[in-house]
């Protein structure tokens, strides 16, 4: 996990953008999201248990977060690299904020990347399924 600030949600998700809309189509894009999931840390082994599986995609997921200094960090892995490449630009928009910042962002960015339309069904349901979430997790260490 990264002890950097995050910039401001927006601006991750314009970040984002931009980086897709350089690639001219969507093998280029996919290709993307498995560089994005090489230039993952390594999620840590002794994290990859029942305890930490995410049971809402058709891959096997593991999701690991933890609330320090009024953030939520989180980690993650797939053992598809689509899917872990989904991951990371869910780490990069929600990963080291607040519970009221993921709370107040909207889901709109993975349509303007194009995720929600080019994923396969199964893929496309896990990813909204993995910001459910994530979503529920900074709901429960904002009541806390």
């Amino acid at each position: 996990m990264t002890s950097n600030l995050p910039i401001d949600i927006q601006k991750e998700i314009e970040q984002l953008k931009s980086e897709f809309n350089f690639f001219s189509d969507w093998t280029e894009r996919y290709q993307y999201l498995i560089e994005m999931a090489d230039r993952m840390p390594p999620f840590p082994p002794e994290l990859q248990t029942e305890d930490y599986k995410f049971h809402g995609c058709q891959s096997q997921v593991w999701l690991h977060h933890e609330y320090r200094d009024g953030r939520i960090w989180l980690q993650g892995c797939s053992d598809s690299k689509i899917v872990h490449g989904l991951i990371a630009v869910l780490l990069r928009v929600y990963s080291g904020r607040t519970p009221d910042e993921i709370l107040a962002s909207s889901t709109d960015f993975l349509k303007e990347l194009g995720l929600a339309e080019h994923l396969s069904p199964n893929r496309s349901t896990g990813l909204f399924n993995m910001v459910e979430a994530i979503h529920a997790i900074a709901a429960q260490y904002r009541a806390a």
